[in-house]
Formats: structure tokens, C-alpha cells, sequence
């Protein structure tokens, strides 16, 4: 498996980790975790809560557009290490963009996007 694919089940996994951050701030903000009714509990969240839990949505919002990146790049024949860099940039950003956004560090947290959209844009041209 190629550093990208790699990268890929990284990708996949953030959401996910993502989510124990946003329960952790819905157990901390509202006392308990109501896993009957999440989504209205996560609509109650203030703050570095709610934060993580957009921040959560994005992660899963990103996720398509960087899989397709990397597949269409690998069924094009991107050699693999050009491919990898991208990957692993579009990876570091998505890492830093929910502690940038947790931390109210807006223009951090833009910049970690623009970073991790440019990765999977470059895949693309890379295929092209």
C-alpha cells in the first residue's frame, strides 16, 4: 500500500477521533453524553464545544474530496512520491485545522484549510 493510501486511512480516522474530542466537551459543557439524542445535545455546545464539533463536520466534509484526490491521482500514475507529499501535507494540515479551530485561532485554522484544500487541488493537476 502506497504512503498515499496510507494517508488516506489517516484521513479516515480524524473524523472519528474528532468525535471523542466533541464528547469529551459535551460530557465536560452538559454533564453527561445523551447518545439517544446527539445531535441536539451537540446544538447545545458553546464555545471550544462547539468548535470541536464543526470542526468534526469538516473533517468529514473534506474527507470525499481528498479520497477522490488521491485515487484519481493513483489511477492516473502519479508516481507515488509526489503523490505522498501531497497526501502527507493535506494529513498535517487536517491534524492542525481542528486544534487551530478548538483554540479559536481563526486565521491558523483557515490557513490549516486552504493548506489541506491546496494538497488535494495539487493531486489533481498531478493527474492531470
Amino acid at each position: 500500500m502506497t504512503i498515499a493510501f496510507w494517508c488516506v486511512f489517516i484521513a479516515c480516522l480524524l473524523p472519528i477521533i474528532s468525535s471523542w474530542v466533541c464528547g469529551y466537551f459535551r460530557g465536560k459543557q452538559l454533564g453527561s453524553i445523551d447518545n439517544k439524542h446527539p445531535r441536539a445535545q451537540y446544538a447545545l455546545l458553546e464555545g471550544p464545544g462547539a468548535r470541536a464539533y464543526a470542526a468534526q463536520q469538516n473533517a468529514w466534509e473534506a474527507l470525499p474530496v481528498f479520497i477522490a484526490a488521491v485515487v484519481i491521482a493513483h489511477l492516473a500514475g502519479v508516481a507515488p512520491e509526489r503523490s505522498a507529499l501531497a497526501a502527507e501535507i493535506f494529513i498535517v494540515a487536517r491534524i492542525l485545522y481542528p486544534v487551530f479551530y478548538i483554540a479559536n485561532k481563526d486565521i491558523l485554522r483557515s490557513l490549516s484549510f486552504l493548506v489541506g484544500i491546496g494538497a488535494c487541488i495539487s493531486l489533481f493537476i498531478m493527474a492531470a
